[in-house]
């Protein structure tokens, strides 16, 4: 006869409350570190990449560079200062990298061995490096950055204090050329574009190593992100000329291997660029009319490399994502990765384009640094980022689809607790993207903003919607909420909460909704719009459109999805905000706001909460001092996610912790 005390044991396992132990906990799920940027070495031998780690002490995520060899698998860290260090970049021959790091506070250009050592600074540049390309010789790097401040400029500064005249007073972006890497003492570099005729974005220097095709705008600021050309400088003798002048952005330059050609994405002229198709595009090095190469792929085309074989790029293909090749001339395209459910982000090439290195994961898969031929894809793994997950029950991911109110399949990550039993009704949290042309995949990530671990765990279903707008599904999918913003997202979010109840899992009386920025937004107007859900949570969301555009850095992001202004366009304006519809308002709602956000005005915030409390409502407001539009330090993270544990364990489940 078993004893009572093994019976009761066996419960206890069987129970949410051991499931709950078993999940990682908050504190643990911001710990886990993750894996980014492969950089493959010329000869296809190593990979540098960062792993990014929790520094409780500093308050920060720490990046670090750490070397694999591509036929051993061996892994070993490269660099290990206090601050953080990345952007590594192989030197052509393969003996050096540099690398940017924060160690003396702003980012500055690094040179280290491979082999190891210290490394060595290679620039003091007074507002620090923004990005940088070796030369093809070796010899050379070529730096970005900020302009440091001119004598007129800090004069105005001792004299007034410091102030700012909107829309006027930029600070541009330019290029510069670090000509020996042998100085002893680090370099301020030589000015290589000057003035405030334009401000450089991306910049990539051609074969021979003569000339630098670069992109540049009107000034830095988002709202002028559609008069970015590109332009070509001969180092030589500094001249710079114009090269594609299209309507909208033109950007990320690519060199030909024979140097005679530039590809380039470009939103060719169509002027609702935020969520149409990006295409790549060739043009002579000199000029001319840019030929369209990529029409008939119905996504954004991410261009990385032009290698002998032809042009690689990247793109989404609804929940996966892979690697394409193109044929320039004859616009032939085939995908080189597999299988189909394949997540491959962020990939690099050896010197002669036939190895690659990626971020890969196949579903219900942690990130990992993998490799591969370009030719023959046989993915293999270098790290163990996995490891992490072993001492857990992680929850399952699923990829669900349904229709939403006007016919239109969604598609959604549906996240079930590790013990699911689908004879049982569970509560759902409906987590919302960002973006809008963001998306979910079905790969496991570290939790962040949202505890979505404890979730499970605690007995809930998790639907992460890839509504309308969402990145994947192609160019129409993607324009379906032009002047239907929340009012079609909700309906996507509601149509796949009622098929979820439909199929018997979901307990139709324990919804909740919760998002960050645009799924902020949506979850906002789930507040106002419904009485479906017992508690939603808005991070850096928007309550009302007008407020929204008279305050954002990135106002044509609104005139584009609502074709207008507030003030020709009031109408659609007034539809589609939250605040419109607070009358009905009946949802207890967090509120959850950075305090210097830009992206999204914390004026929305407020509006929203002094609504809701006039009307009644349960409301709290919490505000992150400091931070922006993304909370990016762990000990406000862990706050966020916890605030949001509080909240739906209180109005989903009753308990008041």
């Amino acid at each position: 006869m078993k004893s009572l005390y093994f019976l009761a044991l066996l419960a206890y396992l069987a129970s949410p409350d051991f499931a709950l132990a078993q999940a990682p906990s908050i504190v643990q799920s911001i710990d886990m570190k993750s894996v980014s940027n492969p950089q493959l070495s010329p000869d296809g031998k190593w990979v540098a990449y960062t792993v990014t780690k929790t520094n409780w002490d500093e308050n920060a995520y720490d990046t670090d560079i750490w070397l694999a060899n591509t036929t051993t698998g061996d892994q070993f860290q490269l660099t290990n200062s206090k601050k953080s260090n990345s952007s590594a970049a192989w030197s052509p021959d393969g003996k050096w990298l540099a690398f940017l790091s924060t160690r003396d506070d702003k980012s500055q250009l690094y040179l280290i061995s491979p082999y190891g050592g210290e490394a060595r600074p290679l620039t003091k540049f007074e507002t620090g490096v923004t990005s940088f390309k070796w030369s093809p010789t070796g010899k050379q790097i070529v730096f970005s950055a900020t302009v440091p401040d001119s004598k007129v400029d800090k004069e105005r500064k001792e004299k007034y204090s410091d102030y700012e005249v909107v829309r006027d007073d930029y600070k541009m972006v330019h290029l510069y050329l670090l000509d020996s890497l042998t100085n002893e003492k680090p370099s301020q570099g030589k000015a290589l574009t000057k003035g405030i005729g334009f401000s450089v974005g991306s910049f990539v220097i051609s074969p021979d190593g003569k000339k630098i095709a670069f992109d540049a705008s009107k000034n830095p600021d988002l709202i002028n992100g559609h008069t970015s050309d590109l332009y070509v400088l001969t180092l030589g003798d500094t001249i710079t000329r114009k090269i594609v002048s299209l309507k909208g952005p033109d950007q990320n330059p690519v060199w030909s291997p024979d140097g005679q050609q530039i590809a380039f994405t470009t939103a060719n002229e169509n002027e609702f660029y935020f969520y149409t198709n990006r295409l790549i595009a060739t043009v002579s090095a000199t000029g001319g009319t840019p030929k369209i190469l990529t029409n008939t792929f119905d996504e954004n085309a991410n261009l990385l490399e032009w290698t002998a074989d032809g042009i690689l790029f990247s793109g989404f293909q609804k929940t996966a994502a892979h690697l394409f090749r193109i044929d320039p001339t004859t616009l032939k395209t085939e995908r080189l990765t597999k299988p189909d459910n394949l997540m491959a982000t962020q990939f690099s090439f050896s010197k002669d384009g036939q190895q690659m290195a990626f971020v890969g994961a196949l579903p219900n898969q942690y990130a990992e640094i993998q490799t591969s031929s370009v030719r023959t894809f046989a993915p293999k793994t270098l790290t163990t980022m996995s490891k992490q997950l072993a001492p857990f029950k992680i929850s399952t991911r699923e990829v669900v689809s349904w229709k939403s109110v006007d016919g239109n399949v969604i598609e959604g990550i549906l996240i079930k607790p590790a013990n699911f039993d689908p004879a049982r009704k569970y509560p759902l949290l409906v987590v919302i993207h960002g973006g809008p042309t963001g998306i979910d995949l079905p790969s496991i990530t570290a939790d962040r903003y949202y505890p979505i671990e404890q979730f499970t765990a605690k007995g809930a279903l998790v639907l992460r919607p890839n509504y309308r707008g969402s990145a994947g599904y192609g160019s129409k999918f993607r324009a379906l909420n032009v002047k239907n913003l929340g009012l079609g997202d909700y309906d996507d979010v509601i149509s796949g909460v009622d098929y979820l109840i439909g199929k018997g899992i979901v307990d139709k009386d324990k919804v909740g909704a919760m998002g960050w920025s645009q799924g902020g937004y949506i979850s906002a107007f789930i507040t106002t719009y419904s009485d479906r859900f017992k508690a939603t949570s808005v991070g850096a969301g928007i309550s009302n459109w007008a407020t929204y555009y008279q305050n954002t850095d990135i106002t044509p992001f609104t005139r584009q999805y609502l074709q207008g202004t507030p003030w020709d366009n009031a109408d659609i304006y007034q539809k589609t905000s939250p605040i419109s519809y607070v009358s009905r308002a009946k949802t207890p709602t967090l509120i959850q706001h950075g305090e210097l956000d830009r992206r999204v005005p914390i004026a929305n915030a407020y509006e929203l909460r002094l609504a809701l409390e006039d009307k009644g409502v349960p409301v709290k407001m919490v505000v992150y001092k400091g931070f922006g539009h993304g909370i990016t330090k762990p000990k406000p993270m862990r706050q966020v996610m916890e605030e949001n544990y509080r909240w739906f364990s209180k109005y989903i489940w009753g308990e008041n912790l």
